[in-house]
């Protein structure tokens, strides 16, 4: 895979959060970004960012749950800007509920854009690349695909589903000894705009659970991918390391502490009114002034940095480091609820 710019780059998602922060990295390598999104405002957005970084954008407005607007999409980038040479699925939407109280339209819409929206552009990407026997895939995972968590029971299944999918489509690869890659890189809670326009059914308004990071983390983690995706997969930040080392050294232990804590910290002390508009159905960024950005409303508890590259070289290493400091919290966490 080479990483010599100017390449040509797919994101969806991108008219804000990851997906946006993630376009105008590549722009600033000079790259031509096609910019996948409902919000016609958020496109407009995340295309001045990329060319005001010294790339060229294209906006393609598209429903990324619907394979054909999926499809048409990736003719056209490839009828204006060459052959794709990297994809970047990071589109999703999401339900904050318990799941008796999520309708079955709900958790659909959920898992047609957070599941199969990532099968919808990978196989767009795979059916222009196999002729070439070139490309590059960067799945945007998530620690809570490892490990799930309350409330999110629609998002988590999804994310849990991008692992196995791609895993499953990895593997056919190498055994074509195929030179297409495709990673998956499992990020950690972000500071981006879905906690303020997700669909929510709690009493309070909801946060990602700290540590926040901002959504640059992540893009230049997109980023590491799109230049090295023979790695199977990136964690990012030190929470997500120890999420995945947790659950498979104390899975219930794990059940029993985010049973007590899951719900205070996926909320702050702010109330929500019922009604508040959410991107479920209609996108929220569409119209002129709408436009959301990357960032959400957590920047002054946001961090910007992650040893993300030392984490997922030493994975190995770190999880004989960590199973001792793990274990002994689970004891901790078992002593204490009794």
């Amino acid at each position: 895979m080479t990483t010599t710019s100017p390449r040509t780059v797919v994101v969806t998602g991108a008219s804000a959060g990851i997906g946006r922060a993630a376009a105008r990295a590549f722009g600033q390598r000079g790259d031509r970004v096609a910019l996948l999104a409902r919000g016609h405002d958020g496109l407009r957005g995340a295309a001045e960012d990329v060319e005001a970084a010294g790339g060229t954008a294209l906006t393609l407005p598209t429903d990324i749950a619907d394979f054909e607007q999926v499809d048409a999409a990736a003719t056209k980038v490839e009828d204006t800007f060459g052959p794709i040479d990297v994809w970047v699925n990071v589109a999703f939407t999401s339900v904050f509920a318990p799941f008796t109280e999520i309708a079955p339209a709900e958790f659909r819409r959920v898992t047609e854009v957070s599941y199969l929206g990532f099968v919808h552009g990978t196989m767009a990407a795979l059916a222009r690349m196999k002729s070439r026997d070139a490309g590059a895939i960067v799945q945007v995972g998530s620690a809570l695909g490892a490990r799930a968590i309350p409330l999110q029971s629609a998002y988590c299944g999804a994310k849990h589903g991008i692992n196995g999918f791609t895993e499953s489509v990895r593997t056919e690869l190498l055994h074509d000894r195929s030179n297409i890659h495709i990673t998956v890189v499992q990020m950690p809670a972000l500071n981006t705009p879905q906690f303020d326009w997700v669909l929510s059914r709690l009493q309070r308004h909801p946060q990602p659970v700290p540590p926040i990071y901002q959504p640059e983390v992540a893009a230049r983690a997109i980023l590491r991918a799109a230049d090295h995706p023979e790695r199977k997969q990136y964690w990012v930040g030190a929470s997500t390391a120890l999420t995945i080392l947790g659950q498979r050294l104390m899975p219930s232990v794990l059940d029993r502490y985010l049973a007590r804590t899951g719900y205070s910290s996926q909320q702050t002390s702010e109330p929500v009114g019922q009604g508040r508009p959410n991107n479920l159905w209609q996108p929220l960024d569409d119209r002129p002034g709408s436009d959301r950005g990357a960032h959400g409303s957590f920047d002054d508890r946001s961090i910007d940095h992650s040893p993300q590259v030392w984490l997922s070289r030493h994975a190995r290493s770190l999880s004989v480091a960590a199973g001792a400091a793990l274990t002994a919290g689970g004891v901790a966490l078992i002593r204490y609820r009794h």
